[in-house]
């Protein structure tokens, strides 16, 4: 089956390029047409031979030859207007002409063949309608009326000319500007198909973006208390035995830092689910994204009047961290704010996460148009016991990402003393009063 389906495909192929017919239907018009013609031809050519004293059956013969070239005039209509303008002196051939004026006016022949063609038919026709009149006219015996012979003739002849070709250059002129407006529309069809595509491309970019940001949100809100309950419930392990009042005092500063995380936790899932009311398709996750950074970026987010507390927490948790403050304090975007905060806040995580015992210290500095913040530890106390916490190796990355989004500057490593050191640099317009 699939051998015999590949020769009629080729069968097919091999027709259609013999042939030059694009549906039956032009096929059957066209054989309608040429044998018409055919039979016009075949009765004119009889009586132009009788006319002119010559062999009948050969007139018969010479009106069926030109009769039947009117079947190659979608292929060849130059060829259909030169046999017409040939066979016009033997009066013979009016269908054949006009069909074939018609075509060749249609077609995508040059402009000046058609000019010179429908200029030779005319005169052609012309010439022959006026002798025939004036031989009517000269029979009729109608001398005095001699000047309206050529004037019917210019008249006749223009009345099988003219429509045919007029006719013909609009159906051409129509047919390429459908062409051109087909042509037009598979592009603008292809274009819609590229930026449809853009778009999606577009938009999976932006939800991987946005499930980044909120991974990130998350992480900084929970992260950073979580490692200090961690801290604190080693510490009240360690001093229960020893010192009951100060088990009983980070006993209740655990409590307070799991309620301060399950607060901010609580606050970040309210955002998520704020537009559950609509349909999952209709709330794209850039817009829930979007709402979660609008949320935590509001003004009663984190600032960086909230690093004391930020650093008296970690001190809580038995870590020696000095605060260093220059420049004139002034505030700043929520964004700005919040990043400086996010920062500070995540490298003392990193503290107490790899460096347990060891001595921070936390700079910031405000100067003309710019924040800069800078947390460096020294190296681990090997006397204090590490807490164990996990590391899930986002800190650093989370913290460049925050700073390269506002136009920062981000740097980190190890110092020489052994420790390691956190800098940023965030471009901070004052904020609007």
């Amino acid at each position: 089956m699939t051998t015999t389906g590949a020769i009629q495909g080729a069968a097919a192929g091999a027709v259609g390029r013999r042939w030059w017919w694009e549906r039956r239907r032009s096929v059957l018009l066209d054989v309608a047409l040429a044998l018409v013609s055919v039979f016009e031809c075949v009765l004119e050519g009889a009586d132009f031979a009788a006319k002119a004293g010559i062999a009948v059956p050969f007139g018969g013969v010479l009106g069926l030859a030109a009769g039947s070239v009117l079947l190659v005039r979608r292929r060849w209509p130059v060829a259909v207007v030169l046999v017409a303008i040939a066979v016009t002196p033997a009066q013979m051939g009016f269908l054949m002409s006009v069909v074939g004026l018609y075509t060749l006016a249609a077609s995508e022949v040059p402009r000046r063949i058609i000019a010179a063609l429908s200029g030779m038919s005319l005169f052609a026709v012309l010439i022959v309608t006026y002798v025939q009149l004036r031989q009517s006219a000269a029979q009729s015996e109608l001398g005095s009326t001699a000047w309206l012979v050529p004037l019917m003739a210019l008249f006749v002849t223009l009345g099988l000319n003219a429509p045919p070709v007029l006719f013909g250059l609009y159906i051409g002129a129509r047919r390429r500007l459908m062409e051109s407006l087909r042509e037009r529309a598979d592009s603008l069809e292809q274009e819609l198909s590229l930026l449809a595509d853009r778009a999606e491309q577009q938009a999976q970019m932006a939800r991987t973006e946005e499930r980044t940001r909120i991974a990130r949100e998350m992480h900084d809100v929970v992260a950073h208390r979580v490692s200090l309950m961690v801290v604190h419930a080693a510490a009240l392990q360690a001093v229960a035995p020893k010192d009951p009042q100060k088990a009983v005092r980070n006993a209740a500063l655990v409590g307070d830092m799991g309620r301060q995380a399950l607060t901010e936790l609580r606050e970040m899932l309210g955002v998520l689910r704020a537009e559950e009311s609509a349909p999952v398709a209709a709330v794209p996750l850039a817009a829930v994204g979007a709402a979660v950074s609008a949320a935590s970026a509001a003004e009663d987010g984190p600032c960086l009047g909230e690093l004391g507390q930020l650093v008296e927490q970690s001190r809580q948790a038995g870590m020696v961290v000095e605060l260093s403050v220059s420049g004139e304090v002034r505030a700043y975007a929520p964004e700005v704010e919040q990043t400086a905060f996010r920062v500070v806040q995540e490298a003392l995580t990193n503290v107490h996460k790899h460096a347990a015992g060891a001595k921070v210290l936390v700079r910031l500095a405000h100067r003309g148009d710019e924040v800069a913040m800078q947390v460096e530890n020294g190296p681990s106390d090997a006397a204090v016991a590490d807490a164990g916490l996990p590391s899930g190796g986002n800190g650093l990355v989370g913290m460049r990402e925050r700073v390269s989004a506002l136009g920062g500057v981000f740097v980190s490593g190890p110092t020489e003393a052994g420790g390691f050191r956190v800098s940023a640099i965030l471009p901070a317009e004052p904020a609007a009063v």
